[in-house]
Protein backbone atom coordinates (compact mmCIF):
# COMPACT_ATOMS: atom_id res chain seq x y z
CA UNK A 1 0.00 0.00 0.00
CA UNK A 2 1.41 3.75 -0.96
CA UNK A 3 1.15 5.63 1.88
CA UNK A 4 3.33 8.50 1.14
CA UNK A 5 4.57 10.19 -2.33
CA UNK A 6 6.93 13.20 -2.48
CA UNK A 7 7.97 14.34 -6.08
CA UNK A 8 7.95 16.80 -8.35
CA UNK A 9 4.07 18.67 -9.34
CA UNK A 10 3.83 17.61 -12.90
CA UNK A 11 -0.10 18.58 -13.12
CA UNK A 12 -2.37 20.23 -10.64
CA UNK A 13 -6.12 20.70 -11.17
CA UNK A 14 -9.18 20.93 -9.14
CA UNK A 15 -9.72 17.43 -8.36
CA UNK A 16 -6.49 15.78 -9.46
CA UNK A 17 -2.56 15.87 -9.48
CA UNK A 18 0.19 14.12 -11.38
CA UNK A 19 3.05 13.54 -9.27
CA UNK A 20 6.37 12.89 -10.81
CA UNK A 21 8.40 10.29 -8.06
CA UNK A 22 11.91 9.43 -9.48
CA UNK A 23 10.54 9.63 -13.34
CA UNK A 24 6.98 7.95 -12.38
CA UNK A 25 3.77 9.59 -12.60
CA UNK A 26 1.17 8.62 -10.43
CA UNK A 27 -2.31 10.26 -10.58
CA UNK A 28 -3.79 11.51 -7.44
CA UNK A 29 -7.33 12.28 -6.88
CA UNK A 30 -7.56 14.87 -4.07
CA UNK A 31 -10.49 17.41 -2.14
CA UNK A 32 -10.43 21.20 -3.19
CA UNK A 33 -9.01 21.64 0.52
CA UNK A 34 -5.48 20.03 -0.88
CA UNK A 35 -5.70 21.68 -3.86
CA UNK A 36 -5.92 25.14 -2.09
CA UNK A 37 -2.88 24.18 -0.49
CA UNK A 38 -0.62 23.33 -3.10
CA UNK A 39 1.73 25.25 -4.93
CA UNK A 40 1.36 26.02 -8.73
CA UNK A 41 4.38 23.92 -8.83
CA UNK A 42 7.98 22.52 -7.52
CA UNK A 43 8.41 19.39 -4.38
CA UNK A 44 5.35 18.51 -2.74
CA UNK A 45 4.46 15.61 -0.34
CA UNK A 46 1.15 14.49 -0.04
CA UNK A 47 -0.68 11.54 2.52
CA UNK A 48 -1.64 8.68 0.37
CA UNK A 49 -4.80 6.58 0.65
CA UNK A 50 -4.67 3.18 -1.23
CA UNK A 51 -7.74 2.37 -2.74
CA UNK A 52 -8.11 -1.08 -4.18
CA UNK A 53 -11.11 -2.06 -6.33
CA UNK A 54 -12.08 -5.17 -8.76
CA UNK A 55 -11.45 -3.43 -11.64
CA UNK A 56 -8.87 -0.45 -10.62
CA UNK A 57 -6.55 0.99 -8.24
CA UNK A 58 -6.99 4.67 -7.51
CA UNK A 59 -5.03 6.80 -5.23
CA UNK A 60 -6.31 9.31 -2.93
CA UNK A 61 -4.04 12.57 -2.05
CA UNK A 62 -4.07 14.83 0.64
CA UNK A 63 -2.24 17.81 2.06
CA UNK A 64 -2.51 16.85 5.87
CA UNK A 65 -2.84 13.42 7.56
CA UNK A 66 -6.21 14.95 9.51
CA UNK A 67 -7.86 14.95 6.21
CA UNK A 68 -6.83 11.65 5.10
CA UNK A 69 -8.17 10.10 8.47
CA UNK A 70 -11.12 11.75 7.96
CA UNK A 71 -11.52 10.45 4.30
CA UNK A 72 -10.98 6.75 5.81
CA UNK A 73 -13.19 7.37 8.30
CA UNK A 74 -15.83 8.65 5.89
CA UNK A 75 -14.77 5.25 4.14
CA UNK A 76 -16.15 3.25 6.71
CA UNK A 77 -20.00 4.58 6.63
CA UNK A 78 -21.89 2.05 4.78
CA UNK A 79 -22.69 3.80 1.58
CA UNK A 80 -20.27 6.16 1.47
CA UNK A 81 -17.52 5.44 -1.07
CA UNK A 82 -14.33 7.28 -2.26
CA UNK A 83 -16.25 9.52 -4.58
CA UNK A 84 -18.59 10.68 -1.82
CA UNK A 85 -16.10 11.00 0.62
CA UNK A 86 -13.73 13.08 -1.48
CA UNK A 87 -16.52 15.40 -2.08
CA UNK A 88 -17.49 15.98 1.52
CA UNK A 89 -14.12 16.78 2.15
CA UNK A 90 -14.08 19.22 -0.95
CA UNK A 91 -17.22 20.67 0.84
CA UNK A 92 -16.31 21.15 4.47
CA UNK A 93 -12.93 22.01 5.70
CA UNK A 94 -11.76 19.77 8.41
CA UNK A 95 -12.57 21.35 11.36
CA UNK A 96 -16.06 21.91 9.96
CA UNK A 97 -16.66 18.90 9.30
CA UNK A 98 -15.62 17.38 12.72
CA UNK A 99 -17.86 19.55 14.66
CA UNK A 100 -20.74 18.39 12.77
CA UNK A 101 -20.06 15.11 12.99
CA UNK A 102 -19.25 15.47 16.84
CA UNK A 103 -22.44 17.72 17.12
CA UNK A 104 -24.69 15.68 15.59
CA UNK A 105 -25.65 18.22 13.14
CA UNK A 106 -27.02 15.95 9.95
CA UNK A 107 -28.55 19.40 8.66
CA UNK A 108 -25.32 20.80 7.95
CA UNK A 109 -23.98 17.93 6.61
CA UNK A 110 -26.98 17.33 4.23
CA UNK A 111 -25.97 21.18 2.61
CA UNK A 112 -23.35 19.00 0.68
CA UNK A 113 -24.14 18.58 -3.02
CA UNK A 114 -24.98 14.69 -3.78
CA UNK A 115 -25.38 13.93 0.22
CA UNK A 116 -29.32 13.42 1.54
CA UNK A 117 -30.41 13.43 4.69
CA UNK A 118 -30.19 9.86 4.95
CA UNK A 119 -26.97 9.68 3.84
CA UNK A 120 -26.24 12.41 6.50
CA UNK A 121 -27.96 10.88 9.52
CA UNK A 122 -26.22 7.83 8.90
CA UNK A 123 -22.82 9.89 8.88
CA UNK A 124 -23.71 11.01 12.34
CA UNK A 125 -24.82 8.09 13.63
CA UNK A 126 -21.65 6.14 12.64
CA UNK A 127 -19.03 8.52 13.22
CA UNK A 128 -20.31 10.93 15.91
CA UNK A 129 -18.67 8.22 18.55
CA UNK A 130 -15.31 7.51 17.08
CA UNK A 131 -14.56 11.36 16.67
CA UNK A 132 -15.76 12.55 20.10
CA UNK A 133 -16.14 16.46 21.17
CA UNK A 134 -14.96 19.15 18.88
CA UNK A 135 -13.98 22.48 19.51
CA UNK A 136 -14.79 24.53 16.80
CA UNK A 137 -11.98 27.32 15.79
CA UNK A 138 -14.57 30.16 12.95
CA UNK A 139 -13.35 30.28 9.18
CA UNK A 140 -12.56 32.95 7.43
CA UNK A 141 -14.67 35.61 5.63
CA UNK A 142 -15.30 36.76 2.49
CA UNK A 143 -13.63 40.32 0.23
CA UNK A 144 -15.23 42.61 -1.56
CA UNK A 145 -16.05 45.08 -4.55
CA UNK A 146 -14.57 45.40 -8.03
CA UNK A 147 -14.39 42.42 -10.65
CA UNK A 148 -11.97 40.07 -11.86
CA UNK A 149 -10.31 38.71 -15.26
CA UNK A 150 -12.78 36.84 -17.03
CA UNK A 151 -10.74 33.75 -17.98
CA UNK A 152 -10.62 33.41 -14.32
CA UNK A 153 -14.01 33.61 -13.99
CA UNK A 154 -14.60 30.83 -16.74
CA UNK A 155 -11.94 28.83 -14.64
CA UNK A 156 -13.77 29.26 -11.67
CA UNK A 157 -16.96 28.10 -13.73
CA UNK A 158 -15.93 24.82 -15.12
CA UNK A 159 -14.23 23.79 -11.52
CA UNK A 160 -17.60 24.02 -9.93
CA UNK A 161 -19.07 22.55 -12.52
CA UNK A 162 -16.77 19.42 -12.03
CA UNK A 163 -17.94 19.30 -8.55
CA UNK A 164 -21.24 18.52 -9.40
CA UNK A 165 -23.11 22.28 -9.68
CA UNK A 166 -25.43 23.23 -12.55
CA UNK A 167 -23.95 25.31 -14.60
CA UNK A 168 -26.73 27.88 -14.41
CA UNK A 169 -26.42 28.00 -10.53
CA UNK A 170 -22.30 28.18 -10.78
CA UNK A 171 -22.73 31.16 -13.26
CA UNK A 172 -25.11 32.95 -11.13
CA UNK A 173 -22.77 32.46 -7.64
CA UNK A 174 -19.96 33.63 -9.88
CA UNK A 175 -21.67 36.63 -11.30
CA UNK A 176 -23.57 38.10 -7.45
CA UNK A 177 -19.48 37.59 -6.09
CA UNK A 178 -17.76 41.28 -5.24
CA UNK A 179 -14.47 40.11 -5.90
CA UNK A 180 -10.95 42.52 -5.47
CA UNK A 181 -8.69 42.81 -8.64
CA UNK A 182 -6.32 39.89 -8.48
CA UNK A 183 -8.52 37.72 -6.41
CA UNK A 184 -7.00 34.22 -7.08
CA UNK A 185 -9.11 31.34 -8.69
CA UNK A 186 -8.81 29.48 -5.07
CA UNK A 187 -10.43 32.27 -3.27
CA UNK A 188 -12.91 32.47 -6.47
CA UNK A 189 -14.52 28.80 -5.44
CA UNK A 190 -14.07 29.37 -2.08
CA UNK A 191 -16.60 32.35 -2.21
CA UNK A 192 -19.17 30.62 -4.66
CA UNK A 193 -18.86 27.67 -2.56
CA UNK A 194 -20.26 29.38 0.39
CA UNK A 195 -22.79 31.12 -1.78
CA UNK A 196 -23.71 27.61 -3.05
CA UNK A 197 -24.25 26.37 -0.09
CA UNK A 198 -26.17 28.16 1.56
Amino acid sequence: MIALLSGQLVQKSVNQVILDVGGVGYRLLIPLSTYYALPAEGTVRLQVHTHVREDALLLFGFHTEAEKDLFGLLLSVSGVGPKVALNILSHLPTAELRQALSQGNAKHLATVPGIGKKTAERLVLELREKIGPVEFTGTGNTQGLASTAPDLREDALSALVNLGYKENLSRKALDGLDLMPGTSLEDILKQALKVLMR
